[in-house]
């Protein structure tokens, strides 16, 4: 079964069959039982090329009173878990989590999570995702939460760059051409990402810093191409600041040699 067509009917079965719990599009509390602390992949997005499966993990602390019996988390993508359009469940054989006692009452509690491009990874679901997790104490006290954590999901970007004529003359014409791709997982390719901005940066040789000179869009192939006075010898590249599907990115600096 692929993930997106079956996830609701799979988490509410396996997130919830130890407790005499129904599904819930809303956080649900009973007792003391706290979630808390969640954190995905590092804090960092997660962001997967075209073909390769990504592993990330998610880590949180769970509390209650009387300890900790159990947890798990969940990874979606959607206004909430029953309407999710994909997502993803744990690797563990039983889709919880693993928790490790702090003390009595505190447990800190992780899972890995497979993110495998035309599978549980669609164009249309890059973007935000959110964790659903759930967590119980001895005492049979749970919480639930829909959302305890947003985090973005994103189709990996590259971006090339090439300045000529080299060498060139002082004050004559440099021409710098490239292409912005990113991750389409539903074909398992790179496809050039159109209308979207991107800065020409020059690096003068002998210094750190870049500094923009233009701003100008990709085309419909996600081609660049524009024209700059040979003023020093230096480095060009493309720099593009990224979206909320697709992450930043620069070229590698292209040198030009002027005379």
């Amino acid at each position: 079964m692929r993930m997106r067509a079956t996830l609701g009917v799979v988490t509410g079965a396996l997130a919830l069959s130890a407790l005499a719990v129904p599904a819930a599009q809303a956080d649900e509390i009973e007792g003391d039982t706290t979630i808390s602390n969640v954190v995905v992949n590092g804090g960092k997005a997660a962001v997967v090329g075209a073909t390769t499966t990504k592993t990330i993990t998610v880590s949180f602390t769970v509390k209650d009173n009387s300890g900790v019996d159990w947890a798990q988390a969940i990874l979606y993508h959607g206004a909430d878990i029953d309407s999710s359009d994909t997502g993803a469940i744990a690797n563990s054989s039983d889709g919880r989590a693993t928790c490790t006692v702090v003390d009595a009452t505190t447990s800190t509690c992780k899972s890995t999570f497979d993110l495998d491009p035309g599978y549980n990874l669609i164009n249309a679901a890059a973007g935000t995702w959110k964790v659903w997790a759930i967590a119980a104490g001895n005492d049979a006290d749970y919480v639930q939460k829909d959302n305890a954590k947003s985090f973005l999901v994103q189709r990996l970007s590259k971006l090339t760059v090439n300045a000529s004529p080299e060498p060139v003359a002082k004050g004559k014409t440099i021409t710098v051409t490239g292409k912005l791709t990113r991750a389409n997982w539903d074909r398992g390719t790179y496809n050039g990402y159109s209308t979207q901005p991107v800065k020409l940066q020059f690096r003068k040789n002998g210094t750190s810093t870049y500094t923009t000179l233009k701003t100008i869009k990709t085309n419909s192939y996600g081609d660049l191409k524009t024209t700059v006075t040979a003023s020093a010898d230096g480095y060009f590249r493309y720099r593009f600041e990224g979206t909320s599907t697709t992450p930043a990115v620069s070229a590698t600096g292209d040198f030009i040699d002027v005379r």
